[in-house]
């Protein structure tokens, strides 16, 4: 096991994120926030709470989306749904899409179809913390990374939360 990033060079690289949502998105008018389900959502927490100390509360758009069965892979066993908040329109608003890990892509063309069924977004940008980049099976970049990895196909990156696992790190195993 190696450690990709310690609990304090998480914290920063999320601080970080914050500071480039913040720079392209000013005072967030029309942008929404979507924590992709079940874990992109610990992330999606943690910047949605460093925003709400630089912008009024009320001014953060943040939402949950389950892509359960927009995914098409199959996985064996049965299907653990989560759920989908997402209490605003997102017609012709900026959407951010948050996730722990990109790797295939498969999972965030998954929350682009269902991010579909809510509205027609202006335009829908992807923040990941951690960006595997030499194992994409589809065309999907994101445009916010904290820290882009590469990695071979059997090695798996395990995000720890400590709301979930206890603890804040992230691991090459």
């Amino acid at each position: 096991m190696k450690i990709i990033l310690n609990e304090q060079q998480l914290s920063i690289t999320i601080q970080r994120l914050t500071n480039q949502l913040l720079e392209n998105h000013l005072n967030l008018e029309n942008t929404a926030l979507i924590g992709i389900q079940p874990r992109g959502i610990y992330f999606s927490d943690r910047i949605v709470r460093q925003l709400a100390g630089e912008v009024p509360a009320e001014a953060i758009r943040y939402g949950k989306l389950d892509i359960t069965f927009y995914r098409d892979d199959v996985r064996t066993g049965l299907h653990e749904l989560n759920q989908t908040d997402i209490p605003f329109s997102i017609e012709n608003r900026e959407v951010v899409l948050i996730d722990d890990v990109l790797w295939t892509g498969r999972t965030i063309r998954a929350a682009l179809d269902a991010l579909l069924d809510f509205g027609r977004p202006a335009k829908v940008e992807l923040c990941v913390l951690i960006d595997r980049r030499f194992s994409r099976q589809l065309p999907i970049q994101a445009d916010y990374v904290g820290k882009p990895i590469d990695s071979i196909i059997t090695q798996k990156v395990k995000v720890y939360w400590k709301e979930k696992d206890g603890k804040d790190e992230v691991a090459l195993l």
